[in-house]
C-alpha cells in the first residue's frame, strides 16, 4: 500500500521533470500568468538569447497594475506606467500570448480573472511574477510568485527550478460569527503566527470553517499567506470548487470535465498523511481584524487595544513595534476604535470580488460616508465591474459619495494618483500596510470590507456588528 501524501505532495511529485539527489527539483509548470510590470525585462532576455516561449498555449496576459482605473484613456498616464503597457502589448504580440488588454470586456486584475475564466484547475502548478498568486491555491493548486529571471525561465522552458517547501497544516475549526470574514481568518493567523511564522512552508487550510467558505473568501484566505511568509496556500478541492468551475469559459467542458473531475476528486490529502507542522485557529470566538502598525502581523482583535511594546520580550520585535507605532502615531494600550479615517479602500486582489462588493455595499446602502472621508471602490475585473453595476452596487457606493472605478490594482500599490496624502490613514481592504505602501507618508489599516464601509460611515475605524 502507498504512503498517505497531503495536496501539496500530489502536486509536487506529479510535477517533477527531474533531481537528482540532494538537489532542487526541475517542476514543470502548467499555468504562466503574466501582467506588465515583471515581465518586460523576462521577454528581453529571451530576445537576447535568441529564445522562444516555449508554450505560449500555458500562458495568459493582462494589464492590472500600472493601469488608471479613473477612465480607460492612457491621457495623464505616468510615463512609466505607459511604457510598461506598450511593451506587454508589443512582447505579446510577438511571442504569441494571449493578452487581456486595456479595452478587453475580460480584463482585469490577474488574480481575480485567472479564476473567473476558469483558467486556474485543482492540480495545477501556476505562477506569476507576483506575490499573491497563492490566491489560486484556493482551487487546490500549488500557485507561488517568483521573480523576474524566473519569468524568463518559465517563458523559456515551461520549467522552474524549485527546493521542496514543508507543509503545515492551518486547522480553522469552529463557526464563524457573523459579520467575521475570511479576511478576518487570515488576519488573525498571521497576528498569531507572526510575518515569519510560515517561511519554508505551503499552508494547507483545512477544518469547518473553511469548507463553509465559498471560492472567493477560499481566494482571500489564500491570497495573504504570503503575508505569513508561507511558500503558498491551498485549499483541497471539493463540490464548492467543481460547482464554481463548471461554467467558466476555459474550464474542461463534456467528457473531458468528467475525466479531470475524476482528478480532482483525487487530489485531498490522504486519511493518515505526514505534515511536517500543524497550527489551529479556533474561529468561534473571532472578532473582525484590524491592524496598527506596518506589517501584517501586527493585528488585533477590534474591541481589543494596541499592544505595548514595552511588555514584548523580544528585543527586535520590540523595536519593530515602537518603529511601527511612531510611524503609524498610534499610543499603545489604547483602542483603534474610533480612530479618524481619512480615506477608505475597497479593492485589490484579496478582497475585489462579487463576495466583498456586496458586502460592503449590504452595510452602505441607504446611508452617507462621513464628511471628509473619501470611498474608493475599485472592482476587481471588468466582469466584476459589469455584474455589480447590474446589481445596482455601483449607484449604492456612488450616492453614499464614494468613487466607483474600473478594474485594476489601483490604491493597492498607489497608482496613477489613487494614494494617501502624507499623514492620511486609510482603511483598506488590500494586503500590504508597508511605510509608504498606499502613498509616501500614508498609514495603512488592514481590514475586511466589511470593517472598511462600516469605518468609511462613520468616519472612524468602526465594528462592522455595531452597525
Amino acid at each position: 500500500m502507498s504512503k498517505p501524501k497531503t495536496l501539496f505532495e500530489k502536486i509536487w511529485d506529479s510535477h517533477i521533470v527531474a533531481q537528482e539527489p540532494d538537489s532542487p527539483a526541475i517542476l514543470y509548470i502548467d499555468l504562466h500568468l503574466i501582467h506588465e510590470v515583471t515581465s518586460p525585462q523576462a521577454f528581453e532576455g529571451l530576445r537576447q538569447r535568441g529564445l522562444k516561449v516555449r508554450r505560449p498555449d500555458r500562458s495568459i496576459a493582462t494589464m492590472d497594475h500600472s493601469i488608471p482605473t479613473q477612465s480607460l484613456s492612457l491621457e495623464g498616464l505616468d510615463e512609466l506606467g505607459a511604457k510598461q503597457l506598450q511593451k506587454l502589448r508589443q512582447n505579446c504580440a510577438e511571442f504569441g500570448i494571449k493578452l487581456y488588454d486595456l479595452n478587453d470586456p475580460q480584463r482585469g486584475i490577474v488574480h481575480v480573472i485567472g479564476p473567473e475564466l476558469g483558467y486556474t484547475q485543482p492540480g495545477m502548478t501556476i505562477v506569476c511574477g507576483d506575490s499573491h498568486t497563492a490566491t489560486h491555491g484556493a482551487f487546490g493548486a500549488l500557485a507561488f510568485g517568483v521573480g523576474t529571471s524566473e519569468v524568463e525561465l518559465v517563458l523559456a522552458s515551461q520549467c522552474l527550478i524549485q527546493y521542496r517547501p514543508k507543509t503545515c497544516q492551518v486547522v480553522f475549526d469552529g463557526k464563524l460569527p457573523k459579520r467575521v470574514t475570511a479576511k478576518d481568518m487570515i488576519l488573525a493567523l498571521i497576528a498569531q503566527v507572526g510575518v515569519g511564522g510560515g517561511t519554508g512552508y505551503v499552508f494547507e487550510y483545512c477544518g469547518d470553517a473553511v469548507r463553509e467558505l465559498n471560492m472567493e473568501e477560499r481566494m482571500t484566505l489564500c491570497n495573504m499567506s504570503i503575508e505569513a511568509g508561507a511558500r503558498a496556500g491551498m485549499v483541497a478541492p471539493d463540490d464548492t470548487t467543481f460547482a464554481y468551475l463548471a461554467d467558466k469559459p476555459f474550464a474542461p467542458k463534456g467528457h473531458e470535465w468528467d475525466r479531470m473531475l475524476e482528478y480532482w476528486r483525487s487530489l485531498p490529502s490522504d486519511e493518515g498523511a505526514h505534515y511536517d507542522k500543524k497550527i489551529v485557529v479556533d474561529v468561534s470566538q473571532l472578532e473582525p481584524m484590524v491592524t496598527y502598525g506596518t506589517n501584517p502581523g501586527m493585528g488585533i482583535p477590534i474591541s481589543q487595544p494596541i499592544p505595548d511594546p514595552a511588555l514584548e520580550r523580544d528585543p527586535d520585535r520590540r523595536t519593530a513595534m515602537e518603529k511601527a507605532l511612531n510611524y503609524m502615531g498610534f499610543q499603545p494600550n489604547r483602542p483603534l476604535l474610533g480612530q479618524a479615517v481619512d480615506v477608505v479602500f475597497i479593492g485589490s486582489c484579496t478582497n475585489s470580488r462579487m463576495t466583498d462588493l456586496r458586502q460592503a455595499a449590504s452595510l452602505i446602502k441607504g446611508r452617507k460616508i462621513a464628511n471628509g472621508v473619501r470611498l474608493i471602490v475599485v472592482p476587481g475585473s471588468e466582469s466584476v465591474r459589469r455584474q455589480a453595476e447590474a446589481e445596482g452596487l455601483d449607484k449604492v457606493f456612488k450616492e453614499a459619495g464614494g468613487e466607483w472605478r474600473f478594474s485594476g490594482c489601483s490604491m493597492c500599490i498607489a497608482m496613477n494618483g489613487d494614494q494617501l496624502k502624507p499623514g492620511q490613514v486609510a482603511v483598506s481592504t488590500s494586503n500590504r500596510n508597508f511605510e509608504g505602501r498606499q502613498g509616501d507618508g500614508g498609514r495603512t489599516i488592514l481590514a475586511s470590507p466589511l470593517t472598511a464601509a462600516a469605518s468609511a460611515i462613520t468616519g472612524q475605524v468602526t465594528d462592522p456588528r455595531s452597525i
